[in-house]
């Protein structure tokens, strides 16, 4: 499970070593897509991220990445995101509006303005596939190996941190909602 442990294999002997507090990671899969580029179908298949079936089923207290919430998620919401874990709800972007506009459990986040790496979407901002919003959200509260492992599963995740190198940077210092609009505002 991503968060407990990291495995490290110096010289054929196994070593385990305790990753600081990473978050559980949760998809809702709606199955609004292609089955075959699902990102968060994959992030569940190889145990990154616990699969979610239902609205009902995300943890009460979890951070939900939602592209309309009013609140932005900072640096700050780490503990939250330790204690109640981060969801990515996956759906298609052609029927977001409907998929976010209902009440959902958990406490709302909208990720700041980043660029797609995912080959759907590329070098478009907020066009993120699950896995680049579940890494951004992890990279901006400071889990930035968790993010990379997440991204590691495709070819294009690499670009995905090189394409936001430096908003990244400015994100992870933003202490206030203020100093996120100005960060953000800065690159976009």
């Amino acid at each position: 499970m991503i968060g407990d442990y990291c495995s490290k294999k110096p010289e054929g002997n196994l070593h385990h070593t305790v990753v600081p507090s990473a978050p559980r990671t949760f998809v809702l899969l709606l199955r609004q897509d292609d089955p075959s580029k699902c990102t968060a179908a994959k992030l569940a298949r190889f145990g990154l991220s616990i699969p979610l079936y239902r609205v009902r089923q995300i943890p009460r207290r979890a951070l939900v990445l939602n592209p309309f919430a009013s609140q932005c998620l900072l640096p700050q919401d780490r503990d939250e995101a330790v204690q109640h874990g981060l969801v990515a709800i996956d759906c298609s972007w052609e029927k977001i509006r409907g998929t976010f506009t209902g009440r959902l459990p958990g406490l709302g986040r909208r990720l700041p303005t980043l660029l797609a790496s995912n080959p759907v979407n590329y070098a478009k901002p907020q066009k993120l596939s699950s896995v680049e919003a579940l890494a951004a959200g992890l990279h901006i509260m400071g889990f930035k190996a968790t993010a990379a492992q997440l991204l590691a599963l495709f070819k294009w995740g690499r670009t995905f941190l090189t394409l936001n190198a430096e908003p990244f940077e400015a994100y992870s210092l933003a202490i206030t909602e203020d100093e996120m609009a100005k960060a953000e505002d800065e690159f976009f």
